[in-house]
């Protein structure tokens, strides 16, 4: 019943948006592309009632400016509370890119090295039988081992980043560098604890000094579970039935670098737009998008955590996507025609699933098929 009802609600929300105000703590849009707006609107909102999400936020930045950005459903079903432009969700595996953008920064200025040996800044790991530099960890060609499920989000409270470590320190590594790219929470758990130990400041300060203050991003932050974080969601999990159900406790600071940040898609767009188009990005931007090539010569998926790959009609998308108990999202970035789309939900989240591509399909040019000349 209580689906139905969100349904129902959902629908009534869609086909409302001319009747809205430019701006409300639950939607903003541009007058100017309302009609593309609109069906963008209704890709994320169908995709939010059909798959039974209590609550999501979508984004778009479009020639450089902020055209939509909408809290959709409740934070908190007990509560009826409902989401707004400000309510925080978990991101999962999209806090890498932050983290990535830190580290470019870093190289910048000159704080970190990335051909240097991870052990000239954090000499308590392990030396293995091969180097490992801070750019074979952003690029995720370290070799390092991926965690066993039940090691993923193993069970403890206030575990720091650098202790979690311990959990596969002393691990051989699984393949010799730069032969696989292997995505893993681990490689940027580790490049986190280098970033402080180089730095001298932990990651919570390396997160609001170069990224969240620099850019303005009021909604993303650590997600703390034993304070109160205001506009926080709540988290849930659909059970096999696709009921829904209070997602299990987690404490997911000791993955922090990796996928352990709250935020929005407002906040995610915000940070994509300024990675195409700020000033501050201007030194790093050719290096965060650069793709090596292994030494099976074949050219890496990823750089610096996000996937790059040109769709079937040839357009060049930079992404990546997220999912942790309780919350995800993703982030699609069309540097050809300046467009920038996000997508965060507050219940764990399907890597094979997301509306961002269907919402951005309004702001993208029809690709006319080829004909074959006439005799």
């Amino acid at each position: 019943m209580r689906q139905n009802l969100q349904v129902t609600l959902l629908i009534l929300m869609l086909f409302g948006l001319t009747n809205c105000k430019k701006t409300t703590p639950n939607i903003f849009y541009k007058k100017q592309y309302v009609k593309e707006i609109k069906e963008a609107r209704k890709e994320a909102t169908f995709f939010t009632a059909r798959n039974f999400i209590p609550g999501s936020s979508a984004a778009i930045y479009f020639k450089g400016e902020l055209i939509y950005s909408e809290g959709i459903g409740l934070a908190s079903s007990d509560l009826d509370v409902p989401v707004t432009r400000k309510t925080k969700f978990r991101i999962g595996e999209l806090s890498q890119l932050f983290t990535s953008a830190i580290y470019n920064k870093l190289l910048e200025e000159g704080t970190l090295s990335e051909d240097s040996a991870i052990q000239k800044y954090y000499p308590q790991f392990p030396v293995k039988s091969s180097t490992i530099t801070p750019q074979l960890l952003a690029y995720e060609t370290a070799g390092i081992t991926t965690p066993m499920s039940e090691d993923k989000y193993r069970g403890g409270i206030n575990i720091s980043l650098e202790k979690a470590i311990d959990r596969f320190k002393d691990t051989p590594l699984s393949l010799e560098p730069n032969i696989y790219q292997i995505p893993s929470i681990y490689n940027y758990n580790l490049l986190g604890v280098v970033m402080e130990k180089a730095s001298g400041k932990n990651y919570r300060k390396l997160l609001t000094e170069y990224v969240t203050d620099t850019l303005n991003l009021e909604n993303t932050e650590i997600d703390n579970v034993l304070t109160s974080i205001k506009n926080r969601s709540n988290f849930f999990e659909l059970n096999l039935v696709s009921q829904v159900t209070n997602s299990m406790f987690y404490d997911l600071r000791q993955n922090v670098s990796s996928e352990g940040l709250l935020s929005n898609a407002e906040d995610l767009a915000t940070f994509g737009n300024a990675i195409l188009h700020s000033e501050y990005f201007s030194g790093v931007r050719d290096r965060i998008f650069k793709k090596i090539v292994l030494k099976n010569g074949q050219e890496a998926n990823m750089a610096n955590g996000w996937v790059i790959y040109n769709d079937r009609e040839g357009r060049l998308i930079y992404g990546r996507q997220g999912s942790v108990p309780g919350g995800g999202g993703s982030l699609i970035m069309y540097p050809e025609y300046d467009l920038v789309v996000a997508f965060t939900c507050n219940v764990t989240a399907s890597l094979d699933e997301t509306p961002v591509f269907s919402m951005a399909a309004p702001f993208l040019p029809e690709i006319q098929p080829e004909t074959e000349e006439k005799q």
